[in-house]
Protein backbone atom coordinates (compact mmCIF):
# COMPACT_ATOMS: atom_id res chain seq x y z
CA UNK A 1 0.00 0.00 0.00
CA UNK A 2 1.38 3.75 -1.00
CA UNK A 3 0.83 6.23 1.66
CA UNK A 4 1.80 9.10 3.20
CA UNK A 5 1.84 9.34 6.35
CA UNK A 6 -0.35 7.75 9.22
CA UNK A 7 -1.81 8.47 12.28
CA UNK A 8 -2.22 5.81 14.42
CA UNK A 9 -3.95 7.54 17.58
CA UNK A 10 -6.47 10.03 16.87
CA UNK A 11 -10.10 11.54 18.29
CA UNK A 12 -11.39 12.91 14.99
CA UNK A 13 -14.69 11.27 15.60
CA UNK A 14 -17.34 14.06 16.43
CA UNK A 15 -19.09 13.80 19.93
CA UNK A 16 -17.89 10.56 20.57
CA UNK A 17 -15.60 11.04 23.31
CA UNK A 18 -13.06 14.15 24.73
CA UNK A 19 -11.68 14.19 21.47
CA UNK A 20 -13.65 16.76 18.14
CA UNK A 21 -16.69 18.35 19.26
CA UNK A 22 -18.37 18.67 16.25
CA UNK A 23 -17.86 17.27 12.53
CA UNK A 24 -16.77 21.03 11.37
CA UNK A 25 -14.24 20.47 13.64
CA UNK A 26 -13.06 17.22 12.70
CA UNK A 27 -12.76 18.52 9.04
CA UNK A 28 -10.35 21.07 10.47
CA UNK A 29 -8.49 19.11 11.40
CA UNK A 30 -8.14 16.60 8.69
CA UNK A 31 -7.28 19.24 6.59
CA UNK A 32 -4.54 20.32 9.28
CA UNK A 33 -3.24 16.34 9.27
CA UNK A 34 -3.45 16.45 4.82
CA UNK A 35 -1.48 20.04 4.75
CA UNK A 36 1.69 18.32 6.91
CA UNK A 37 1.64 15.06 4.64
CA UNK A 38 -0.95 12.08 6.19
CA UNK A 39 -2.74 10.50 4.02
CA UNK A 40 -4.50 7.63 6.20
CA UNK A 41 -5.41 8.53 9.57
CA UNK A 42 -6.68 5.24 12.45
CA UNK A 43 -9.57 6.39 14.44
CA UNK A 44 -9.39 5.73 17.57
CA UNK A 45 -12.02 6.73 20.28
CA UNK A 46 -11.34 6.04 23.74
CA UNK A 47 -13.02 2.83 24.95
CA UNK A 48 -13.82 3.32 28.33
CA UNK A 49 -16.87 2.72 31.04
CA UNK A 50 -17.87 6.16 30.15
CA UNK A 51 -18.04 6.26 26.46
CA UNK A 52 -20.21 4.06 24.42
CA UNK A 53 -17.71 3.26 21.95
CA UNK A 54 -17.82 -0.25 20.83
CA UNK A 55 -16.71 -2.57 17.73
CA UNK A 56 -20.33 -2.29 16.67
CA UNK A 57 -20.31 1.84 16.64
CA UNK A 58 -17.02 2.82 15.77
CA UNK A 59 -16.96 1.65 11.88
CA UNK A 60 -20.04 3.29 11.41
CA UNK A 61 -19.07 6.40 12.64
CA UNK A 62 -16.06 6.41 10.55
CA UNK A 63 -18.09 5.87 7.57
CA UNK A 64 -20.32 8.71 7.96
CA UNK A 65 -16.89 11.20 8.60
CA UNK A 66 -15.27 9.87 5.68
CA UNK A 67 -18.32 10.85 4.02
CA UNK A 68 -18.45 14.03 5.59
CA UNK A 69 -14.51 14.47 4.18
CA UNK A 70 -15.16 13.19 0.68
CA UNK A 71 -17.68 15.64 0.28
CA UNK A 72 -15.45 18.62 1.40
CA UNK A 73 -12.69 16.77 -0.67
CA UNK A 74 -10.33 16.63 2.05
CA UNK A 75 -7.96 13.65 0.99
CA UNK A 76 -7.79 11.82 4.06
CA UNK A 77 -8.65 8.06 4.74
CA UNK A 78 -10.26 6.88 7.70
CA UNK A 79 -9.92 3.58 9.08
CA UNK A 80 -11.73 2.22 12.59
CA UNK A 81 -9.68 1.21 15.79
CA UNK A 82 -9.79 2.69 19.83
CA UNK A 83 -7.99 3.40 22.41
CA UNK A 84 -8.85 0.68 25.55
CA UNK A 85 -8.11 1.79 28.56
CA UNK A 86 -6.85 -1.36 30.13
CA UNK A 87 -8.52 -1.95 33.48
CA UNK A 88 -9.14 -5.46 35.50
CA UNK A 89 -12.18 -5.98 33.38
CA UNK A 90 -10.43 -6.15 30.18
CA UNK A 91 -9.31 -9.43 30.95
CA UNK A 92 -12.64 -10.80 30.70
CA UNK A 93 -13.52 -9.11 27.05
CA UNK A 94 -15.10 -11.79 24.71
CA UNK A 95 -12.96 -12.12 21.97
CA UNK A 96 -15.09 -10.65 19.48
CA UNK A 97 -15.82 -7.05 21.42
CA UNK A 98 -12.18 -6.27 21.45
CA UNK A 99 -11.67 -3.22 19.56
CA UNK A 100 -8.77 -3.67 17.08
CA UNK A 101 -6.96 -1.42 14.74
CA UNK A 102 -9.02 -1.87 11.57
CA UNK A 103 -11.13 -4.54 13.14
CA UNK A 104 -8.91 -6.85 12.18
CA UNK A 105 -7.98 -8.86 15.42
CA UNK A 106 -4.67 -8.52 14.87
CA UNK A 107 -3.30 -5.15 17.03
CA UNK A 108 -5.07 -3.68 19.87
CA UNK A 109 -4.07 -0.32 21.26
CA UNK A 110 -4.14 0.11 25.04
CA UNK A 111 -3.24 3.20 27.42
CA UNK A 112 -2.94 3.55 31.46
CA UNK A 113 -2.26 6.18 33.79
CA UNK A 114 -0.24 4.64 37.01
CA UNK A 115 1.97 5.65 39.03
CA UNK A 116 3.20 2.10 39.94
CA UNK A 117 2.31 -0.90 37.54
CA UNK A 118 -0.27 -2.81 38.99
CA UNK A 119 -0.67 -6.47 39.48
CA UNK A 120 -3.46 -6.72 36.72
CA UNK A 121 -1.34 -5.67 33.75
CA UNK A 122 1.00 -8.10 33.20
CA UNK A 123 -1.96 -10.83 33.20
CA UNK A 124 -4.64 -9.02 31.41
CA UNK A 125 -1.67 -8.20 28.26
CA UNK A 126 -0.74 -11.55 28.47
CA UNK A 127 -4.90 -12.47 27.94
CA UNK A 128 -4.99 -10.23 25.27
CA UNK A 129 -2.10 -12.09 23.28
CA UNK A 130 -3.77 -15.31 23.77
CA UNK A 131 -6.13 -14.21 21.46
CA UNK A 132 -3.63 -13.67 18.61
CA UNK A 133 -3.29 -9.96 19.19
CA UNK A 134 0.03 -7.43 19.45
CA UNK A 135 -0.62 -5.32 22.19
CA UNK A 136 0.52 -1.53 21.72
CA UNK A 137 0.59 0.67 24.50
CA UNK A 138 -0.18 4.28 23.86
CA UNK A 139 1.97 6.64 24.93
CA UNK A 140 4.44 5.35 27.43
CA UNK A 141 6.16 8.96 27.92
CA UNK A 142 3.16 10.21 29.35
CA UNK A 143 3.03 7.58 32.19
CA UNK A 144 4.73 8.47 35.74
CA UNK A 145 5.67 5.33 35.96
CA UNK A 146 7.71 5.44 33.54
CA UNK A 147 8.89 9.29 33.54
CA UNK A 148 10.04 7.83 37.75
CA UNK A 149 11.56 5.10 36.70
CA UNK A 150 12.09 4.38 32.71
CA UNK A 151 13.23 0.61 33.60
CA UNK A 152 9.54 0.31 33.60
CA UNK A 153 9.52 0.62 29.84
CA UNK A 154 11.25 -2.97 29.83
CA UNK A 155 8.48 -4.60 31.80
CA UNK A 156 6.54 -4.02 28.73
CA UNK A 157 9.03 -4.79 26.30
CA UNK A 158 9.81 -8.30 27.62
CA UNK A 159 5.88 -8.62 27.52
CA UNK A 160 5.95 -7.99 23.71
CA UNK A 161 4.77 -4.76 24.24
CA UNK A 162 5.05 -2.26 20.96
CA UNK A 163 5.50 1.39 21.65
CA UNK A 164 2.94 4.53 20.23
CA UNK A 165 4.93 7.87 21.23
CA UNK A 166 2.70 11.06 21.19
CA UNK A 167 3.44 13.66 19.42
CA UNK A 168 2.44 16.44 21.59
CA UNK A 169 5.48 15.23 23.88
CA UNK A 170 8.11 16.28 21.33
CA UNK A 171 6.69 19.93 21.41
CA UNK A 172 6.30 20.00 25.32
CA UNK A 173 8.46 22.45 26.98
CA UNK A 174 12.41 21.57 27.08
CA UNK A 175 12.22 20.86 30.94
CA UNK A 176 9.14 18.63 30.97
CA UNK A 177 9.27 15.06 32.02
CA UNK A 178 7.09 14.13 28.51
CA UNK A 179 9.67 15.41 26.33
CA UNK A 180 12.56 14.17 28.43
CA UNK A 181 11.21 10.69 28.27
CA UNK A 182 9.71 10.86 24.77
CA UNK A 183 13.32 12.20 23.60
CA UNK A 184 15.04 9.30 25.36
CA UNK A 185 12.85 6.96 23.98
CA UNK A 186 12.61 7.64 20.22
CA UNK A 187 16.26 8.13 20.50
CA UNK A 188 17.20 4.68 21.49
CA UNK A 189 14.58 2.95 18.96
CA UNK A 190 11.99 2.12 21.79
CA UNK A 191 9.18 3.48 19.53
CA UNK A 192 7.26 1.24 17.02
CA UNK A 193 5.16 4.20 15.99
CA UNK A 194 4.41 7.64 16.53
CA UNK A 195 0.70 9.38 16.47
CA UNK A 196 -0.55 12.92 17.04
CA UNK A 197 -3.53 11.89 20.01
CA UNK A 198 -5.11 14.66 18.44
CA UNK A 199 -8.45 15.65 20.06
CA UNK A 200 -9.06 19.66 19.23
CA UNK A 201 -7.84 22.20 16.91
CA UNK A 202 -6.97 24.25 19.76
CA UNK A 203 -4.17 21.26 20.37
CA UNK A 204 -3.83 19.99 16.68
CA UNK A 205 -0.91 22.68 15.98
CA UNK A 206 1.00 21.34 18.77
CA UNK A 207 1.27 18.17 17.11
CA UNK A 208 2.53 18.83 14.39
CA UNK A 209 5.27 20.96 15.53
CA UNK A 210 5.93 17.97 17.47
CA UNK A 211 6.17 16.19 14.35
CA UNK A 212 8.74 18.81 13.38
CA UNK A 213 10.91 18.50 16.42
CA UNK A 214 10.66 14.53 16.25
CA UNK A 215 12.12 14.95 12.55
CA UNK A 216 14.75 17.07 13.61
CA UNK A 217 15.96 14.26 16.11
CA UNK A 218 15.87 11.00 13.74
CA UNK A 219 15.39 12.54 10.08
CA UNK A 220 13.26 11.64 7.05
CA UNK A 221 14.10 7.73 7.41
CA UNK A 222 12.82 7.56 11.20
CA UNK A 223 9.75 9.47 10.78
CA UNK A 224 8.97 7.26 7.33
CA UNK A 225 9.65 4.24 9.87
CA UNK A 226 7.38 5.48 12.68
CA UNK A 227 5.07 7.64 10.62
CA UNK A 228 4.54 4.73 7.37
CA UNK A 229 6.33 1.75 7.06
CA UNK A 230 5.67 0.54 10.78
CA UNK A 231 2.18 1.72 10.92
CA UNK A 232 1.01 0.31 7.17
CA UNK A 233 1.41 -3.04 9.19
CA UNK A 234 -1.64 -2.65 10.92
CA UNK A 235 -3.54 -2.54 8.28
CA UNK A 236 -2.82 -6.58 7.56
CA UNK A 237 -5.25 -8.84 8.01
CA UNK A 238 -2.84 -12.16 8.88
Amino acid sequence: MTTGLIDVHSHLLPGVDDGCKAVEESLACARILVDNGYTHSFCTPHIWPTFDNTIASIPPAVEKLQSALDDAKIPLKLTPGGEINLRPECASTPPDQVVTYAMHGKFALIDMWHDRIPEFVGPTIRRFQSLGLTVILAHPERMRAVQSDPAVVDFFTELGVLLQGNLQCFSDPPHADTRRVAERLLLDDRYFMLGSDLHSMEKVVSRMQGLKNARQLVGDAGIDRLMRANPSKLFEMT
